[in-house]
């Protein structure tokens, strides 16, 4: 009976690499990108999630610059500090966020449509 015991192996856990380098799978602060449809062909592209550390007027600055279009920061009671820009720009505000160095490709998801 001895014996039996001395040779059965340890449980294995199979996600023991995956939990030691990242602590779960909801503690990765995802920025949000959305389009949400006004009226007729007018939309609206917002930006949430971005660090409490960050400038949000001058992010939003170059923004305004970079794309052409208006847009404004507003305070959301849930959400925090959320950018709206006038029209579809998801994919330009991606690729901007990930050149300026503000967040990682793999971090960003593009919602809607």
């Amino acid at each position: 009976m001895s014996e039996f015991d001395t040779n059965i192996p340890t449980a294995f856990d199979p996600f023991a690499e995956a939990n030691a380098e990242d602590s779960g799978a909801g503690t990765k602060e995802y920025v949000h990108v959305r389009i949400q449809q006004r009226n007729g062909r007018k939309s609206l592209t917002t930006v949430q999630g971005l660090k409490k550390e960050y400038s949000y007027s001058k992010i939003l600055k170059d923004l305004k610059k970079e794309f052409c279009c208006n847009g404004t920061v507003v305070q959301d009671p849930e959400l925090g500090q959320v950018i709206q820009l006038q029209g579809d720009q998801r994919k330009n505000v991606s690729t901007f966020l990930v050149q300026a160095g503000i967040v990682k490709k793999e971090n960003i998801k593009i919602h809607g449509f």
